[in-house]
């Protein structure tokens, strides 16, 4: 009688996931060296003589070794590299050149911030988003950032209440700055872009491929960026390479904090629910980003794509050019 581990009397049992059966192959070869082993035989020998060195089982590891790397789960060393069980992923500079967000993004939301208000001004939803840039103001004013212009109240009319929330919208826009305030008013007014077929989201190339391979493999994956949720949502259901949000298990904006503090990463590390933060692997192009996640514990790498800005030297941070080398 013929075995083939999990097959008898000759029948081939055809399954459908090859990595299960790669798996079973290699638990059986494991098992049969163990058992070889206990019988003082060498498994690596083709006549599986007497085994010439027990002592700490050089045999066993060899086989380890031989069986894991051919897995691709291991280095030189034999030390086990496990896939992360999350990954948080930037977007400008890491899933998305930076060329999409400051030439195509944000000019549209500064050309179209006049016209979105004026169609949708009596909208709940902008009336929330002009309650949140009037405070934004205040602030700025009382701080003296430059570009920061006061927003008159209702009586003047709308008209002139617009104006000067373009000129702020702009002055924002122009400084690049991380606020809750521009980036919830940007997600609306590029939503009517996506809706209109007026924009697409960028990734790059190997972007979509890894998504779905870390998918496949039971990575959940979030995207934490300054722009909004919805703005998130907008670029990954709208991609050059259709809507990956399918591969996709949540989005963390800077609700949740701003991305070069540390307790930001500590939130999200939470939000997760992992057993350690190191269970979770950045990635970002952004050294200080970097840096203050690092600091909560997870492990980071920094991505390197076109039209990135230089790192500092002796960073001390792992690359990657290409999501498909994680």
């Amino acid at each position: 009688m013929v075995y083939t581990y999990g097959v008898t009397h000759g029948s081939v049992l055809k399954l459908s996931d090859d990595i299960l059966f790669q798996a079973e192959c290699y638990h059986y070869l494991f098992d049969a060296a163990i058992k070889l082993h206990h019988l003082g035989l060498d498994w690596s020998t083709p006549d599986h003589g007497p085994i010439q060195n027990v002592k700490g089982f050089s045999s066993i590891n060899s086989m380890i070794k031989r069986v894991a790397t051919k897995a691709g789960t291991v280095e030189s060393d034999f030390k086990l590299q496990p896939y992360p069980r999350c990954v948080v992923l930037d977007i400008e500079g890491t899933t998305t050149p930076i060329s999409f967000v400051t030439d195509v993004l944000f000019p549209y939301a500064r050309d179209n911030v006049g016209r979105h208000l004026s169609a949708t001004y009596d909208s709940a939803e902008t009336q929330d988003d002009i309650k949140l840039l009037r405070s934004q103001v205040e602030d700025d004013l009382k701080q003296g950032v430059l570009g920061a212009v006061p927003i008159p109240l209702e009586d003047p009319g709308k008209e002139k209440v617009i104006a000067s929330l373009v000129a702020n919208v702009e002055a924002m826009i122009k400084a690049d700055r991380k606020i809750t305030a521009l980036k919830q008013l940007q997600g609306h007014i590029w939503r009517t872009g996506f809706e209109n077929n007026e924009l697409e989201g960028v990734v790059f190339d190997d972007v979509p491929e890894a998504l779905e391979k870390w998918h496949a493999l039971g990575i959940k994956v979030y995207i934490y960026s300054s722009g909004s949720r919805l703005a998130q949502r907008l670029i990954f259901g709208n991609t050059n390479y259709g809507d990956l949000r399918k591969y996709l298990s949540g989005f963390f904006d800077t609700a949740v904090g701003y991305k070069r503090e540390t307790r930001s990463y500590v939130e999200i590390t939470e939000s997760l629910g992992v057993d350690k933060p190191s269970d979770i692997l950045f990635v970002t192009d952004v050294y200080q980003e970097a840096t203050a996640a690092k600091a909560a514990g997870l492990e980071v790498v920094l991505s390197i794509r076109p039209g990135n800005s230089p790192l500092p030297e002796n960073h001390g941070f792992k690359t990657i050019n290409s999501f498909l080398e994680i």
